[in-house]
């Protein structure tokens, strides 16, 4: 940042509190200097059964912009801004971004954002940010929110977010390199979070351990997928930090297919420090995976 830029936004850089890690990391890396980041959902915790605490409504009444993941996934902030009585941090306020606006998405199938029980998959699958070519559009919406609140940082919010892109393109490049020895395998995932990681990387996702979002399996849907898992020789079973192993270690040793713990989020693993850092996690254990199998 050059001293004149400096000097045009001198007083304070904005409160930008996102509700996750993920959307926290993509507004650092657009925003840099001129924003101030907070996070709600504390890192290696699922967003998805978060409860929000008393202190989370002392975090928001300090924003100045408010960035959610959208499609329901963070649908408890609208309590804490009920509480709050700031109508424009409410989804289409004048200080709030919904970062979701105009990702392409996965599993659009209603038009409510809680299905029947009761998790957040209702408007379409919300865990976009794991295709990183989804960050792009994500972080056009976040640089368009921050310029609204501060115009005079419209070059600095530009310059930064192209550095960004520049280092994600190449890293895409990279990662779908790392993987490309792998197009077509079959893998099984616990919790339906990687349909979007799945498709940038053309891996063959079978199926999944949850029945519904949130819900055990029953004994008649691991043996219906242990059986698809033999049929289309899965190769992997994709698990995350805080889900339960017990039915992911009966799953590998019926089948073979090795369990591999990924990071959903910036946090949920300690070599997930950022949005990009959290790709190279991801990437580079799922190829070490995949190429252990031999096939």
């Amino acid at each position: 940042m050059t001293a004149s830029m400096h000097a045009a936004f001198a007083s304070a850089p904005i409160v930008v509190v996102a509700t996750t890690s993920d959307i926290a990391s993509l507004v650092s890396a657009v925003g840099g200097e001129v924003v101030q980041v907070k996070t709600i959902v504390p890192p290696g915790t699922d967003p998805e059964a978060f409860e929000p605490r008393v202190s989370d409504l002392s975090m928001l009444s300090d924003a100045d912009l408010i960035v959610r993941v959208g499609l329901g996934y963070d649908l408890w902030i609208d309590k804490l801004i009920i509480q709050l009585h700031r109508p424009e941090f409410q989804a289409g306020g004048g200080r709030s971004v919904d970062a979701s606006v105009g990702v392409p998405l996965l599993e659009a199938r209603g038009r409510t954002t809680v299905t029947e029980d009761g998790h957040a998959h209702g408007l379409g699958n919300p865990h976009y940010w794991l295709d990183p070519a989804n960050a792009e559009t994500v972080t056009a919406i976040i640089a368009e929110g921050i310029i609204r609140l501060m115009p005079a940082a419209r070059d600095t919010i530009v310059a930064n977010r192209n550095r960004f892109l520049a280092t994600l393109h190449d890293r895409i490049a990279a990662w779908m390199q790392q993987l490309a020895p792998y197009r077509g395998a079959a893998v099984v995932a616990y919790h339906n979070s990687w349909p979007y990681f799945a498709r940038r990387f053309h891996l063959n996702l079978i199926g999944f351990i949850e029945t519904k979002e949130g819900v055990a399996p029953s004994v008649a849907h691991l043996s219906s997928l242990i059986a698809e898992m033999r049929q289309s020789g899965a190769r992997a079973i994709l698990q995350e930090a805080y889900e339960p192993k017990n039915f992911s270690q009966m799953l590998s040793a019926r089948t073979g297919a090795p369990l591999v713990v990924l990071a959903p989020t910036v946090g949920s693993v300690p070599e997930a420090r950022d949005y990009l850092s959290l790709m190279d996690f991801n990437v580079a254990a799922l190829a070490r995976t995949l190429a252990a199998t031999g096939k």
